[in-house]
């Protein structure tokens, strides 16, 4: 009996070092499908654009990739979903400015950190737009400045809620200005555009691409894009800092992260994958004709971007003494 425990041991050892000596292989690179998360509902421009980055990346990873759409609570959702999966290459997060800067920023108590993710690359960003009613009679932000003071009324000005880039940007302007505004919150771009064209509010801050067709039909005047160069789609639109205001230089931006403690290895082999893919001149052509911009970088632009976040809307958070359930 005892020597046939022992056989049986020793095969049983034997097996064990065999399998701790054999190759191993990556779940991320087994052929499972590496999943991208986004915090926004299916359908939609990013949502749209960021399917075909995903068909690139699948060429270059030689692995199936697939969207997973998990929107609701400002990008909350989906950064958590994201942040609390395994991290084995297989599970990356399409964070953008609110869902996951400024959430973590002026929320407390949230169940994910910055901590929770590590950067991957960048993906694209798009500039904020100055917009009034056309009859206004308003040209610059100069006269914007001067039709508040003669006015004595503050800014009314359209928010995607409390704590979004359009509420934090107005607090901008309004320092930049240096006049009384007050935010109406709207549930969505679409829903805030109505009370512009009717003159409920004085300002939106959507999107070139959601207003131009209603500058070119004369309803609204667009005064500035917030970005440092003009934009060769709008090429007749002013930036902010052409009419004397580079402090209002800002825009919104998408790109990729990583739950904290995915493998170095694999996180490299994705960003590489993603900038490739991110290269392709019909993908950039087609961001540039809905106004925003490529953004090809690995790991350290994301970073990069991240800092910036936190210098320049953790400062407007601070000043203003911002934070949100």
């Amino acid at each position: 009996m005892f020597r046939a425990d022992r056989r049986n041991i020793v095969k049983s050892l034997g097996v064990a070092v065999a399998l701790a000596a054999a190759p191993t292989v990556s779940l991320a690179q087994s052929g499972d499908p590496v999943t991208l998360v986004v915090p926004y509902g299916g359908g939609g421009l990013i949502d749209g654009l960021v399917r075909e980055i995903g068909e690139k990346m699948a060429a270059e990873l030689d692995q199936p990739v697939v969207v997973e759409n998990k929107p609701g609570s400002n990008g909350i959702i989906g950064a958590n979903y994201a942040a609390s999966a395994r991290p084995d290459g297989l599970t990356y997060f399409v964070g953008a400015t609110g869902p996951l800067s400024l959430n973590v920023m002026l929320r407390q108590g949230l169940p994910f950190s910055m901590d929770s993710f590590v950067p991957v690359g960048t993906m694209m960003s798009g500039p904020l737009t100055v917009t009034v009613p056309t009859e206004m009679g308003v040209d610059d932000l100069d006269g914007l400045k001067a039709h508040a003071m003669e006015s004595g009324k503050p800014l009314r000005y359209a928010t995607l809620g409390p704590g979004s880039v359009t509420h934090l940007f107005g607090m901008v302007l309004q320092g930049a200005l240096d006049v009384p505004m007050v935010d109406v919150a709207y549930r969505d771009n679409p829903s805030m555009i109505p009370d512009l064209l009717n003159g409920q509010n004085d300002l939106n801050f959507s999107t070139p691409i959601s207003l131009i067709k209603y500058q070119d039909e004369g309803s609204v005047k667009i005064l500035a894009i917030s970005s440092p160069e003009r934009n060769e789609l709008f090429p007749d639109i002013p930036t902010t800092t052409e009419l004397g205001y580079p402090e209002l230089v800002s825009s919104f931006w998408f790109g990729l992260l990583a739950p904290a403690g995915t493998p170095e290895e694999e996180v490299s082999r994705v960003s590489a994958a993603l900038q490739t893919a991110m290269s392709d001149a019909a993908l950039q052509e087609r961001m540039v004709k809905v106004g925003l911009t490529p953004q090809v970088g690995g790991a350290d632009a994301m970073q990069a971007q991240l800092d910036w976040d936190q210098e320049f809307w953790g400062g407007v958070i601070s000043e203003n003494g911002i934070t949100l359930n």
